[in-house]
């Protein structure tokens, strides 16, 4: 059992159900105007988006601004996407940029110990109870890690992107995000109780 399977959450596992051509024919028809297919956009990534950005910045009144600007990116500059990689990357990559800037306006913020505990309702009372345990630990010891090790674990384990995507994401070199994810998990190992580390 991968930790994904153990964390994954329905909004995660709903948005990454449609197929990247799908979402670059939704991108091909924003860039004609239409506000319809935008619609569509904003409701597949709108989850994914605030779950990245809320362990990002924790501070939930910049969530809501730094993700409509990442959209409002999307939807005033569809040009700008070059097909070099997956839309998916190439708006993760603006919502980073974005939130980067956001939060040098601020202090670190505090961690808000109650955010990010939703589990589906697909699940039994059981299953519900392990995986809320499970995120409720994860969530836990990545707070005590730096934004950049918490980004890319965040980018691993519940977006499921590669090193090659999160180095897209965080414009930096493949090598540098293996060495934060290196560091990020010894320092998880450390935090976590001991069957959980059996899943990093």
């Amino acid at each position: 059992m991968s930790i994904q399977s153990v964390l994954k959450r329905n909004d995660v596992s709903a948005a990454t159900a449609s197929a990247p051509k799908d979402e670059a024919r939704l991108l091909r028809r924003i860039a004609a105007g239409e506000r319809r297919a935008f619609e569509e956009l904003y409701r597949i990534y709108h989850p994914r988006l605030t779950r990245f950005l809320s362990n990002l910045l924790r501070k939930p009144e910049m969530v809501e601004e730094v993700l409509n600007d990442t959209l409002m990116a999307v939807w005033r500059r569809p040009d700008s996407y070059t097909g070099a990689s997956k839309l998916s990357t190439w708006v993760f990559a603006i919502a980073y940029r974005k939130a980067l800037r956001a939060r040098s306006r601020f202090d670190e913020p505090i961690e808000d110990k109650g955010a990010e505990t939703r589990v589906s309702d697909e699940a039994s009372p059981e299953q519900q109870l392990g995986r809320r345990q499970v995120q409720e630990a994860l969530l836990s010891a990545m707070s005590q890690l730096s934004a950049d090790h918490r980004t890319v674990v965040d980018l691993t384990y519940f977006h499921e992107f590669g090193y090659k995507e999160i180095a897209e994401i965080m414009a930096c070199p493949v090598d540098t995000v293996k060495t934060r994810m290196f560091h990020a998990r010894r320092n998880l190992k450390t935090a976590l109780p001991g069957g959980l580390t059996d899943w990093l």
